[in-house]
């Protein structure tokens, strides 16, 4: 499997995008069965009236066997033995006017009416042209996106943390070589490519070119410097975000071109340590990290009021200030006047939904 998943990557960019069904997966609305049907009947019974009244406007032009003017009930009774193909002829146009309307009218309804009837069979041999379809129209238009590469444990806790944050979950595309994964996330309304992620293809499929944000969750230290390379040599402008095992290895994924690494061992590690004697203060940590309950670390822009002024005297919790890309504690002498292009990091209260 994953010779094959190389073997591809190697000119995934290139495949055109029929060819990327099976990799990259745009998730779709779901419609339940009943809806589908009754949606399916209704066009049929559109396109038996449709033709009933093409007919009935042009009754003069048809032959009754009976001898007798149509009714309305005669032109649906021809419209519906018609498009069902049954076609008795006790009816029929005999004027050059009728014969070219069922030409041109008549038998496009009678296509469409049978595409209807075996609606479920068409469904699945266009379902992959539907979709690429949808992977052109998502490929031209998608920018400033976050790419999040690996959907375990630390992958999916981070695309919840995101979208509790206000993120849209069509913002956010997956890169996993798990299949289940990919299914949990499109699920979630989340845009999926099936690869690895050290492949730049791969990465590009994924938009990470034109990527806001790359995060890199993957199980394994190895596999996220590799992936950080590609990403940073892809993207050289998208701030990556590294999670690491070890400490050891943090200044490999700095040198590698992520601007920020967590290092996962050490932080549950400090939790658990605190948790021993202040079990209070990690609920307020676990609290401070949950966007979307209680109180959480949110990031905004300095108010043209706010300028000049020290961010300990305003009305939010202010815990520091983001000045030229650097993070200052509040208590810095530096940020004892606020600036225009600062910004404040600050405790914000989630109200409850």
């Amino acid at each position: 499997m994953q010779r094959h998943l190389d073997a591809i990557a190697e000119n995934l960019a290139a495949k055109p995008d029929a060819a990327l069904v099976e990799y990259l997966r745009i998730p779709e609305k779901f419609t339940s069965p009943t809806r589908r049907i009754a949606k399916r009947l209704l066009y049929a019974v559109g396109a038996l009236f449709t033709a009933a009244i093409v007919v009935y406007l042009d009754r003069d032009g048809y032959n009754n066997a009976a001898g007798k003017p149509l009714t309305f009930l005669d032109c649906f009774y021809y419209a519906t033995v018609s498009l069902s193909t049954t076609g008795y002829g006790d009816i029929a146009p005999f004027s050059e006017r009728a014969r070219l309307v069922n030409v041109l009218v008549i038998t496009p309804l009678r296509f469409a009416f049978l595409i209807v009837l075996i609606g479920t069979t068409v469904e699945t041999l266009t379902a992959a042209s539907r979709q690429a379809l949808r992977i052109q129209r998502w490929r031209n238009t998608v920018r400033n996106h976050t790419v999040v590469v690996g959907y375990g444990t630390k992958g999916r806790t981070a695309v919840a943390a995101m979208i509790g944050d206000g993120v849209a979950p069509a913002d956010i595309v997956v890169v996993d070589t798990d299949q289940v994964s990919l299914d949990r996330a499109s699920a979630g309304g989340l845009v999926t490519v099936r690869g690895d992620a050290n492949k730049s293809d791969v990465l590009r499929l994924a938009g990470a070119q034109h990527a806001a944000a790359i995060v890199v969750a993957t199980n394994s230290d190895p596999t996220a410097v590799l992936v950080t390379l590609t990403a940073r040599e892809l993207a050289p402008k998208a701030t990556i975000i590294a999670s690491v095992r070890e400490a050891e290895n943090r200044h490999l994924l700095l040198q590698s071109g992520a601007d920020s690494v967590v290092v996962s061992s050490e932080t549950a590690g400090r939790l658990l340590g605190l948790a021993t004697s202040k079990p209070t203060v990690v609920e307020m940590i676990e609290d401070l990290l949950t966007p979307d309950t209680g109180v959480s670390i949110a990031e905004r822009e300095v108010e043209s009021k706010e300028v000049g002024g020290s961010p300990r005297h305003l009305t939010d919790i202010v815990l520091g200030v983001v000045r030229n890309g650097r993070l200052l504690r509040v208590d810095d002498a530096e940020v004892d006047a606020l600036e225009r292009n600062d910004r404040l990091l600050y405790v914000r209260t989630v109200e409850a939904g």
